[in-house]
C-alpha cells in the first residue's frame, strides 16, 4: 500500500456526479445518464447572496398586495353572496306599507314590489362605459326615517320630458349602509344633490338586478383571492432560509 503527502488542499463541496457512493473511496465516475442538474457550478456558488434590504422590500410589497387583494374580496362579499340566493323573488307587496322587519328579512335578497316613486328628491346619474342613465327615486308615502329608494335604469334614447318611472319592480334589495362598491357613494350623492339626509336604515331596491347578473363579483373575488394566495406563496419561498 503506497501513500503520498497532500499540502495546501482546500475543502470544497464536491460535485455529486464526480464520485461514487459515499465512503467507497474508489473514485469511480458517476453512472452514465446522470442528470445535468446535479453538476456543480462554481461560478454560481461564488455569486454573492442577495441583499437583506432588497429581500425585505420585496416581502413588504408582496404583503401589501396580498392585503389589498383580501380587502377587495371582503368588499365584494355581499355581491358574491347575492349570486347564491334563489332566482325566485320574494313578494313584498306595496312598498309604502311594508314593515321594516320585512325589509330587514329580505336584505341582500331578490324581491318583487310595487310602489309610487316621487321625482322630488330623486337624482340622475351615469356610469362609465354605459350609454344608459340611472335614477334613484324615493318611494312616496313612507316615513322619512324608514325611507326606501329604487334605482331605475333608463335605456338610451328613452329619457325625455314625458318619461315616467315604473310602478312595479323586481331586483336586489339592500340597506344603503351595507352597499357594495357600485353603490357605496350613492347616499352621499343624494344628500349633496337634495340637501336631505339619508337615514342609516334606508333601503335601496335595484330594479332589474337578478342574482345571475352579479356573477361578475364572483369572478372578481376569485381573481383577487388567487392574487393574494400567489403573493403569500411567493413570500414563503422568499423568506425560506437557504443553506
Amino acid at each position: 500500500m503506497s501513500s503520498y503527502p497532500v499540502f495546501g488542499a482546500t475543502r470544497l463541496r464536491p460535485p455529486p456526479s464526480s464520485f461514487g457512493p459515499l465512503g467507497s473511496g474508489s473514485g469511480a465516475a458517476a453512472p452514465a445518464g446522470a442528470g445535468v442538474a446535479d453538476e456543480f457550478d462554481s461560478e454560481l456558488w461564488e455569486l454573492p447572496r442577495p441583499s437583506r434590504q432588497g429581500r425585505t422590500v420585496t416581502l413588504a410589497l408582496l404583503l401589501a398586495g396580498a392585503l389589498a387583494s383580501l380587502a377587495m374580496v371582503f368588499a365584494l362579499r355581499r355581491d358574491v353572496a347575492y349570486t347564491l340566493v334563489s332566482g325566485t323573488p320574494t313578494d313584498l307587496g306595496d312598498l309604502r306599507r311594508v314593515s321594516p322587519s320585512a325589509l330587514s328579512a329580505s336584505d341582500n335578497g331578490f324581491v318583487r314590489a310595487d310602489g309610487l316613486l316621487g321625482a322630488a328628491g330623486g337624482i340622475r346619474y351615469e356610469r362609465p362605459l354605459r350609454d344608459d342613465t340611472f335614477r334613484a327615486l324615493p318611494v312616496v308615502g313612507r316615513d322619512a326615517s324608514q325611507a326606501v329608494w329604487v334605482e331605475i335604469r333608463v335605456p338610451e334614447g328613452e329619457e325625455s320630458g314625458r318619461w315616467e318611472p315604473p310602478r312595479s319592480f323586481a331586483g336586489r334589495l339592500f340597506r344603503m349602509d351595507h352597499a357594495g362598491p357600485r353603490h357605496r357613494g350613492l347616499p352621499g350623492a343624494i344628500e349633496r344633490a337634495t340637501g336631505t339626509r339619508v337615514p342609516e336604515a334606508s333601503f335601496l331596491l335595484v330594479d332589474g338586478e337578478e342574482p345571475s347578473h352579479a356573477r361578475w363579483a364572483l369572478v372578481l373575488a376569485a381573481l383577487f383571492l388567487g392574487v393574494a394566495m400567489g403573493n403569500v406563496a411567493a413570500m414563503v419561498r422568499l423568506a425560506r432560509r437557504v443553506d
